[in-house]
């Protein structure tokens, strides 16, 4: 889509939400290309999931410069298998072919990786379910901090000012061809649309604002707030997804959220590498045994839901229950490798756990699953288009099919960059997206979405709310530990229903406060956070219920056989019918 074929001499407007890897990374492509890019986000740009990203960045580079034996095929095997059978394989494809054009771009605009002593080769590391070395570092473990400071100044560079509206009024306005227009600190309250999304509207230096434009790319981020223990930081309370489900986007594997095996138990959960147990480290129960071998021929190099999983399972029948942890232990790579190098390999996870006041060359390190991936989220196609034409998705935000029901590790990094450029690619290309990817999704066998159920009201479950505590306005706390509870690394047909029928009660009871908040003046953000986690909360549940066996990351205790893999490969699709209301 160019200016010529939108008929007007203004450069094409893109707002994108979000300042994670996909939305940085997407917001320099765009200016790159002509757009007047307006790039919202609801902290600092620096605050997202992306900074936190330890373990790296998966991709086979060229010929001479992979690992021995390792292929892009191979690459594609392991993202597959991690999977569950629940990939895209299309998607897979696009995902690992493409990946070395875009760690070239990113080494393009500044950043470095980590070289290998010897040879002055990028290093390679190797993470769970990897076949091979592939995974790229950064200061060893700030990999995600310094994609995020690269792209930060790259999308600085190409700053123009938040001016005032044609109005005269405090409202920003996109700014001239090719450049970015970087509003820190505004949160979007809703996408607004008229035949298409045309815009959003979103709270900014104490006032509500709304800004047109010719596309909307939502790069939010996840939802781990929604869970008493999360990686992520408070950002992640789900708004890009229930604004998306609110406009009337398809929503697609909900039930899918990955639990890091290895977080730390202390305030803030945080979180212990990947790549710690691929340099050698093991997970010990409280006597010192350990148990990851008797769970799997890989132990602590089984995929993510294998090993969260494990944890808890072996807390339940150890009888440590919610209230233990495990221990991970790496005092045997210090002793293999020699004195200093856990402390070189891994300098941002050695301060932090000195911090907390452990020296993990010579102790054991507590931890226990926390939330830290949504592999559910707003359905597109390749090119990143939702179901809803004007608007696109990418990265944690989007459900691209590439992890499928479980996401191999170091993959989201990689998905950010590919399917960002490939969304760019489409807004700055395409003469019409009218269509979504609504056609890809009737096509599988026996999954017709508009024969499931609305989810935007969750379904009503007042005659069975004997157990729910009426909460007029909810606390987020109460929250996370229900979905803690109910619908965290173990579930049940029982803690499933017990789940929505809290939730639907919460959300009878919130139906009022946008119009209380509207009355009364200003809308609280705080109040639409917490409307937005109940809304992703209760995709995931109504998901989960759907879906009776277990598959990857979505394991149901009261169900011992793996699903079939042709009900495997079928995405529980929600979206809300016409006939339901908002």
């Amino acid at each position: 889509m160019t200016a010529v074929e939108t008929g007007t001499a203004a450069p094409l407007r893109l707002i994108i939400v979000g300042s994670g890897i996909a939305g940085l990374y997407g917001a320099v492509l765009a200016a790159d290309g002509g757009a007047a890019v307006t790039l919202l986000t609801k902290g600092v740009l620096s605050q997202s999931n992306t900074g936190f990203a330890q373990g790296g960045i998966s991709a086979v580079l060229g010929a001479g410069e992979a690992a021995p034996g390792d292929s892009v095929e191979a690459h594609i095997a392991d993202t597959l298998e991690a999977g569950a059978g629940h990939c895209d394989p299309a998607a897979v494809r696009v995902l690992c072919t493409e990946a070395n054009g875009d760690i070239a771009r990113l080494e393009s605009l500044g950043l470095v990786f980590d070289t290998d002593a010897s040879s002055g080769a990028r290093a390679l590391g190797l993470e769970a379910a990897h076949s091979a070395a592939r995974i790229l570092h950064v200061g060893g473990d700030a990999t995600g901090a310094a994609i995020s400071s690269t792209l930060i100044d790259a999308v600085l560079s190409r700053a123009g000012g938040a001016g005032p509206g044609p109005d005269g009024q405090a409202s920003p306005r996109p700014g001239d061809a090719g450049t970015i227009t970087v509003l820190e600190h505004a949160f979007m309250m809703e996408l607004t649309t008229t035949t298409r999304v045309n815009g959003v509207r979103y709270l900014w230096e104490e006032a509500e604002h709304r800004m047109e434009a010719d596309a909307v790319l939502l790069a939010t981020g996840g939802s781990g707030e929604m869970f008493e223990n999360t990686t992520n930081p408070d950002v992640a309370t789900g708004d890009g997804l229930a604004a998306a489900w609110r406009a009337g986007a398809v929503v697609k594997d909900a039930e899918f959220f990955q639990f890091h095996p290895t977080a730390l138990v202390v305030p803030g959960s945080f979180m212990i590498s990947e790549a710690v147990r691929g340099a050698g480290a093991v997970l010990r129960d409280d006597s010192g045994y350990r148990f990851m071998p008797d769970y799997h021929a890989d132990a602590e190099l089984a995929p993510r839901d294998v090993v969260a999983r494990s944890i808890a399972l072996h807390l339940s029948v150890t009888g440590a229950g919610t209230e233990g942890c495990v221990y991970l232990d790496a005092t045997g790579v210090e002793a293999e490798q020699g004195a200093g190098y856990l402390a070189a390999r891994f300098p941002g996870i050695d301060a932090a756990v000195r911090r907390f006041g452990f020296d993990w060359t010579r102790e054991f390190l507590p931890v226990l699953p926390a939330a830290h991936y949504w592999m559910g989220g707003v359905a597109t196609d390749l090119h990143g288009r939702t179901s809803l034409p004007g608007l696109f998705a990418a990265g944690e935000v989007a459900c691209t099919g590439v992890h499928g029901a479980n996401r191999l590790a170091s993959n989201s990094l990689l998905e950010g960059l590919v399917f960002a450029r490939r969304s760019v690619t489409a807004v700055l290309t395409d003469s019409s997206d009218e269509t979504g990817p609504d056609a890809e999704f009737r096509s599988y066998p026996g999954c017709d979405p508009e024969s499931l159920p609305a989810v935007h009201a969750l379904p009503p479950l007042r005659a069975l709310q004997a157990e729910v505590r009426p909460l007029p306005i909810f606390d987020v706390l109460d929250l996370r530990r229900l979905m803690s509870s109910c619908a965290g690394v173990l579930r049940d047909g029982t803690g499933l229903e017990l789940a929505a029928k809290q939730l639907d009660s919460w959300m009878a009871a919130s139906d009022s406060k946008p119009e209380i908040a509207a009355q009364a003046g200003q809308p609280d953000q705080k109040d639409l956070e917490r409307r937005n986690l109940l809304t992703a909360a209760g995709l995931l549940v109504a998901a989960a219920r759907r879906r009776s066996g277990s598959l990857g990351a979505h394991y149901r205790s009261d169900s011992f056989e793996q699903q079939p893999v042709v009900q495997a490969c079928r995405p529980t699709i929600a979206r809300i019918k016409e006939s339901s209301s908002s």
